[in-house]
């Protein structure tokens, strides 16, 4: 089967989603392929409502299954019997590490992608960001800045919603928010006490993309904090709450599921991508699809795998690697619990239903002067909270006495969890291993990473600090670490296809669009050229419709 659209965009996850309906509402035809399957929203969260006592195995799911078929997958905080469904197996969905490599791969093959199952934290980059490499020489210098971005930050931030309070930080610039959720008791007073001794630093509420006000058929979050099962109210940002509905209804795109795109074809003579070669993972069929334009937004690592596996006599070692920088300088935040405190004299306080966000702590270190012994810097996420009942099942006792202590709530504690930034690498890679084949006899990827000594040292001024803030609150710290979590912790894996001005070193231009293949565009999280310290999937969705805009614009110019 052969059949020709105007747009192919490879993936349905979160910027996925927004290639499609940008590309939609400017009147092109467009195909968008998801290798997983299909889940409608609403009606396909098949746990949303569910108690425990309806589960199996009460949520906490089948040891033996996750052993055997997700443990990968298993030590996501995210993944339980609730969420399992939203995330894939690991034994049909193999890769493979590099020697000395540890490295967590968190995937989600469906209809939405990770946008079912995302944290959801909603943050700009700054100039200090987009100028990071250009300043210290870590990586190439990104082409474009925060003003070119800007104008696409508000686009979407008021198309998908997003919630938070306005701080006027330079490093953290303000957005185009809903009204912030609030923050709890604990979280006011410690708020207040680091602005009493430390006016550079600024804890806020996380800023979401959970609705607080109803927005175009998308009801206000109701406060449950079970948003990675879905929501059928469509509070919370996702393809099929929010990009896919607005696809839809331009009567200009064509969904197809279940369908792997093995490899993306380019002509030598035109110099073009002509279109994508698709498995039917269910039935074994392989049809072509042509289009004039393709933009790869399959997940940063699936965007690289599918180039370098792309290969043909003008590309042998990837698709658009004229440069052989293709694979190179991924990056992951360098993440770990820096400290944990009990923070007492609240007992008489409590909050009520589950918000789903934190707080969060901007980047105050190396910014207008260098202030530490590392290089750019960190940021902290976290909260406050009370142990409830669940707490029961950490303790022992039984009858009238135990039912009723597991009735009333415990103490406040606050944790602060540093991000550190990841500096662009070229030693930390991705790269094809012939030797071992998927279920599908596709090369697997080969992960190569590792955090370096930048990260090491940041996250050991995050620890100190961290505490010291903790303290000035008057917490009572009982723990905190330095050394972060192996690779894809983080669950903000980008790069290998970065951005710059230079065709040698670099893959792609400053409208993410591949200067080897002027029709291909990668506008997922592989086109990043450093990591910053904070949530990058906004930056992902920015970047996405701006470089949708240009490519109709040159489409229509007949320049594609």
């Amino acid at each position: 089967m052969t059949m020709d659209f105007d747009a192919i965009v490879v993936g349905s996850g979160i910027t996925g989603g927004w290639a499609a309906k940008e590309l939609t509402e400017k009147g092109l035809k467009v195909l968008m392929i998801e290798r997983g399957r299909m889940i409608e929203h609403g009606t396909g969260y098949e746990t949303e409502t569910k108690a425990p006592w309806e589960m199996e195995f009460r949520g906490e799911g089948d040891a033996r299954l996750y052993a055997a078929e997700y443990p990968v997958q298993r030590l996501n905080r995210h993944f339980t019997e609730f969420t399992q469904n939203h995330f894939v197996n690991d034994k049909d969905n193999p890769y493979s590490v590099a020697e000395g490599t540890q490295f967590n791969w968190w995937r989600s093959y469906q209809l939405g992608g990770r946008s079912l199952t995302w944290g959801r934290q909603s943050y700009r980059w700054s100039d200090y960001d987009f100028g990071a490499n250009k300043l210290d020489g870590y990586g190439t210098d990104w082409p474009i800045r925060y003003a070119d971005v800007a104008p696409w930050y508000d686009h979407v931030e008021e198309f998908i919603g997003v919630s938070g309070a306005a701080e006027g930080l330079a490093s953290l610039p303000d957005g185009r928010f809903q009204p912030p959720m609030p923050l709890n008791a604990v979280e006011k007073h410690v708020r207040a006490r680091i602005a009493e001794r430390w006016p550079d630093r600024c804890l806020t509420v996380g800023r979401t993309a959970n609705l607080t006000v109803a927005k175009e058929g998308r009801s206000p979050c109701q406060y449950r904090s079970i948003c990675a099962r879905g929501c059928s109210y469509g509070a919370y940002f996702s393809t099929q709450s929010s990009t896919l509905p607005a696809a839809q209804k331009t009567g200009n795109l064509t969904l197809l599921t279940d369908s792997l795109v093995e490899a993306v074809d380019h002509d030598p003579a035109t110099g073009k991508a002509t279109g994508v070669r698709v498995l039917n993972s269910k039935t074994g069929e392989r049809s072509r699809f042509g289009a004039r334009i393709i933009f790869l937004n399959a997940g940063s690592f699936n965007s690289v795998h599918l180039l370098l596996r792309s290969q043909s006599e003008a590309f042998p070692d990837g698709l658009a690697n004229g440069s052989g920088v293709l694979g190179t300088h991924i990056m992951d935040h360098a993440s770990t619990l820096s400290t944990m405190a009990i923070m007492p004299g609240f007992e008489d306080r409590t909050s009520f239903g589950n918000r789903p966000t934190g707080v969060i702590i901007p980047r105050y270190r190396n910014l207008d002067k260098k202030d530490g012994d590392f290089t750019r810097g960190y940021s902290f996420q976290g909260g406050a909270l009370q142990s409830g009942w669940t707490a029961a099942k950490r303790s022992a006792g039984i009858g009238k006495a135990y039912k009723e202590q597991n009735q009333k709530v415990g103490p406040w504690r606050m944790v602060f969890v540093g991000f550190a930034e990841s500096l662009p690498r070229a030693t930390n890679r991705l790269t094809l291993d012939t030797k071992k084949r998927d279920p599908h006899g596709l090369p697997q990827l080969n992960i190569h990473f590792a955090h370096g000594d930048n990260e090491m040292k940041a996250l050991a001024d995050a620890k100190v600090e961290a505490a010291a803030m903790m303290e000035q609150a008057g917490g009572h710290v009982i723990m905190g670490f330095d050394k972060p979590g192996i690779g894809g912790s983080a669950i903000h894996e980008m790069g290998g296809a970065r951005m710059g001005h230079d065709p040698a070193t670099s893959v792609l231009n400053k409208w993410s669009q591949a200067h080897d293949v002027p029709n291909l565009f990668v506008t997922d999280g592989a086109q990043m050229s450093s990591s910053a310290c904070q949530n990058p999937s906004l930056t992902y969705m920015a970047l996405t419709a701006r470089a949708c805009d240009h490519a109709v614009t040159l489409l229509k110019a007949g320049q594609l």
